[in-house]
């Protein structure tokens, strides 16, 4: 019986300590560190650690205003910054089935009630905005962070709508035209916020070098495409 043809294992890579990347896809010596005035909390599913093209921990080290956890659930958002904050200065991005393309406005970010309708006074909102959280995940996992975290009804909820879809093309396919990755969301909220467009472009820039790096690497070395993700309606499913 002739022997069985060996096979070459796949090949391992050291992670980047900063990034968490694998070292081939790591771009920390390229980031521009940012002053941002308006505090970001990254809140990421424990199952949303995606080495290859998660951008959580990279969008959490260029900003020096910025915490990122990882978890389900939190007490309070003061229990998270380790101080005593007002959540209704706080904003939270969190899509639902909420579109701004269904609402009556020409905004780009909106500040949405229970209902998911416009606020009223939506500049006067906007500009008292003190911080950010965001939710790092897929749609399903974003909706189990919202309602795992009932203290996140106390935040002011927005939502976004992007001229354009994500960089992230077809490498990561989306749902909604609407999705963003956590980088280009960050970068739009602050951009926006702060009336800094240096802010977004330099966030931006930092999600182009990475999607560069990877697309590089993809070509030469397959062990770091990530698997496909499993194909999920993000919407509620009607009862049979």
């Amino acid at each position: 019986m002739s022997a069985a043809p060996e096979t070459t294992p796949p090949q391992e890579f050291p992670e980047c300590p900063r990034c968490g990347k694998p070292e081939p896809l790591c771009i920390c010596d390229e980031l521009e560190p940012i002053e941002n005035r308006i505090e970001v909390v990254i809140l990421q599913h424990p199952q949303e650690q995606d080495r290859a093209l998660g951008t959580a921990r990279l969008t959490a080290l260029q900003l020096a205003n910025s915490t990122l956890k990882i978890g389900l659930s939190w007490p309070s958002l003061s229990k998270i910054l380790g101080r005593t904050v007002d959540p209704a200065r706080w904003a939270i991005l969190y899509l639902g089935s909420a579109k701004v393309a269904d609402l009556a406005t020409d905004r780009d970010i909106v500040a949405i009630d229970r209902k998911g309708q416009p606020e009223d006074h939506q500049r006067a909102i906007l500009e008292d905005i003190e911080g950010i959280v965001v939710l790092d995940g897929t749609w399903s996992q974003a909706k189990a962070l919202w309602w795992r975290n009932a203290w996140m009804l106390k935040c002011q909820r927005v939502i976004l709508g992007p001229a354009n879809p994500s960089l992230y093309g077809k490498l990561r396919r989306e749902p909604r035209r609407d999705g963003l990755s956590t980088i280009e969301a960050t970068a739009m909220l602050l951009g926006r916020l702060e009336r800094r467009a240096d802010v977004e472009a330099a966030l931006i820039g930092t999600f182009e070098r990475m999607l560069a790096k990877y697309r590089e690497a993809q070509a030469t070395v397959p062990e770091l495409a990530p698997k496909p993700r499993p194909k999920r309606d993000w919407r509620r499913k009607k009862p049979k």
